[in-house]
């Protein structure tokens, strides 16, 4: 409660200081994703509305649209003006994907949050989704992974992304960000099942869990999954053209905020 109210309260310095309204806040990071140490950063992550005038201009550049805050008593803290976040919606940006997914809202006005989950499974391509989760996993296990000393944490960054393509395979529909829920895609591999329970049973319990010999199960899993991903070609999806929906959606909000 006491990192709720602070997270509050730094929001509301943060309308007050751009004249915005706030429209969802929300964790994102592995405290959102479900496996947090002990001493995890508090990634707090919001959507904001600027005034109707700021909106209109005819300026050579566009005004800044983000806001970010430097990382204060662990906690970091920034957000995307409204505007900037459906078009990078429009673009399956996983960011905000995951932010409207998140299981930890620290608080959300007006319709915003529940008109965009709706839009989610038109706006959503899984092709998109494929390429970006496969690139992510390919880049932490090259970066990490190939060493016979690893970080351990970094595991679960490659492991998070591999498992959200498996999800997008079996079901069509965006990857949930809580990795209890990702787990699911996985039958069988009892051996991979145990040694993925005492991983997240450290990660949960250790301040800091610095570089250990690899974890062989765990291993293989993911050599095994982006071996075969490198020969898969994500089926291309018809998507409807919703441009108008988002746009209806901007222009919606602006007028119910103001």
């Amino acid at each position: 409660m006491a990192v709720q109210e602070e997270v509050r309260g730094r929001l509301r310095r943060a309308e007050n200081e751009h004249d915005a309204k706030i429209l969802l806040a929300v964790e994102s990071g592995s405290r959102a994703w479900g496996f947090a140490s002990p001493n995890s950063d508090y990634d707090a992550r919001f959507i904001y509305v600027n005034k109707p005038d700021w909106y209109l201009s005819v300026g050579l550049e566009e005004l800044r649209d983000v806001i970010e805050y430097p990382i204060i008593d662990d906690m970091d803290i920034n957000g995307w003006d409204l505007r900037k976040a459906l078009r990078l919606f429009w673009k399956s940006n996983p960011g905000f994907v995951e932010w409207v997914q998140s299981p930890i809202i620290y608080e959300h006005t007006g319709s915003f949050h529940e008109r965009a989950k709706e839009l989610l499974p038109l706006v959503y391509s899984i092709e998109s989704g494929i390429y970006h989760y496969r690139s992510m996993a390919k880049t932490n296990y090259r970066g990490y992974l190939q060493t016979p000393n690893v970080p351990l944490k970094k595991y679960f960054y490659v492991l998070r992304p591999l498992l959200s393509v498996r999800w997008l395979e079996q079901f069509k529909t965006p990857a949930p960000i809580e990795f209890d829920t990702l787990r699911t895609v996985i039958e069988g591999e009892p051996e991979f099942q145990r040694a993925l329970d005492d991983l997240l049973i450290t990660k949960r319990s250790s301040p800091e869990m610095g570089l250990s010999p690899q974890i062989i199960p765990i291993q293989k899993f993911i050599e095994r999954e982006l071996n075969r991903l490198e020969l898969i070609k994500p089926t291309r999806s018809e998507r409807k053209e919703v441009e108008g929906l988002l746009s209806e959606l901007f222009r919606s909000v602006l007028k119910e905020t103001w």
